[in-house]
């Protein structure tokens, strides 16, 4: 089974921050799981590729984008702390 997964952010910046933060995941996979992530311009995309079944296809997708959304919810709770900081 593969999968590619695009989410378009707010700008490259937060795309490269997001990919920075979810790559240490993709690797260390077991064998015949590969997850590899990119940021192309504002998009963060995952390629999953998984001979493992189903539910391991599932819940790597899962984990993926809850990482992916705890990463987002991270950076904007900075970013306004900052924003905050600097007034």
């Amino acid at each position: 089974m593969e999968a590619e997964i695009a989410i378009e952010c707010d700008n490259a910046r937060i795309a490269d921050a997001i990919v920075d933060a979810v790559s240490p995941d993709n690797s260390g996979t077991p064998a015949g799981l590969s997850v590899k992530t990119r940021s192309e311009r504002k998009k963060v995309i995952t390629r999953i590729s998984c001979r493992q079944g189903f539910s391991t296809f599932v819940a790597t997708i899962d984990d993926l984008l809850f990482s992916i959304a705890t990463a987002e919810k991270t950076l904007r709770a900075t970013t306004k702390l900052l924003e905050q900081a600097s007034v």
